[in-house]
């Protein structure tokens, strides 16, 4: 390595005075290669900015609002206001259940993110999957993303009551056994704050508004700052 970065930079025999004499000239212009040359050889490399995947349904895509109101813009903008600079890519399909995103999760990971926040389920409970059947597709989810080598964030669902105590018990258990399992973040319920409010909710009471996404970003900021090493 060593004088490697000057003789690529040396200045070519056109640069020295006609008839080989070097002039007061050419010496200057000399001089300022060497310069800029060191300055390009030492200068501080580019800072990294996160990519963070947000993999998701409707409620990570943004379904019934504005693309630039969806979560994965304004948790973006809100991590700037903390002073993170990171790119927070919607990863979100409506309607995507668990066994879609498992489908479809090697071709999102081959952007190589540095954190991945899993966000499916809400629609495996609404249609009534087995609670086995969810557990295993998140499983191998968990997986994938920890031999990708990205972190992961992942966001718990809970079942609606109408498929009886039973399913909603073995459902709801889902998300926190398999954090506990494999040492993964959890936020325990992704709608936190803005289920069942039809203040903070679209007129289905399913998909939340721009003030009901408002308070997602606010809860869950704190967590993805820290996973992205910046101040919570």
């Amino acid at each position: 390595m060593r004088g490697e970065g000057i003789q690529r930079c040396a200045p070519s025999p056109r640069l020295r005075g006609e008839g080989g004499g070097d002039g007061r000239g050419a010496v200057l212009r000399i001089f300022a290669a060497a310069i800029v040359c060191l300055t390009l050889a030492f200068a501080p490399a580019a800072a990294h900015v996160p990519v963070i995947l947000d993999f998701g349904d409707s409620l990570t895509a943004g379904y019934g609002l504005a693309p630039d109101q969806a979560f994965p813009p304004r948790l973006q903008a809100a991590l700037q206001r903390r002073g993170i600079e990171a790119r927070v890519v919607n990863a979100g399909v409506s309607g995507d259940t668990t066994a879609g995103g498992l489908a479809r999760l090697d071709w999102a990971l081959a952007d190589k993110p540095d954190l991945v926040i899993v966000a499916l389920g809400a629609n495996d409970a609404l249609r009534g999957i087995d609670p086995a059947t969810v557990r295993s597709n998140l499983d191998k989810m968990i997986r994938r993303i920890d031999s990708s080598g990205a972190k992961m964030l992942l966001l718990g669902m809970l079942a609606p009551p109408n498929w009886g105590e039973e399913y909603k018990t073995a459902f709801d258990r889902i998300f926190p056994d398999l954090a506990r399992v494999y040492g993964v973040p959890l936020y325990p319920f992704f709608l936190e704050g803005v289920a069942m409010k039809p203040e903070l909710n679209q007129p289905d009471g399913l998909h939340p508004n721009e003030r009901g996404i408002a308070v997602l970003v606010d809860r869950i900021t704190p967590v993805v700052a820290r996973l992205v090493g910046g101040p919570s």
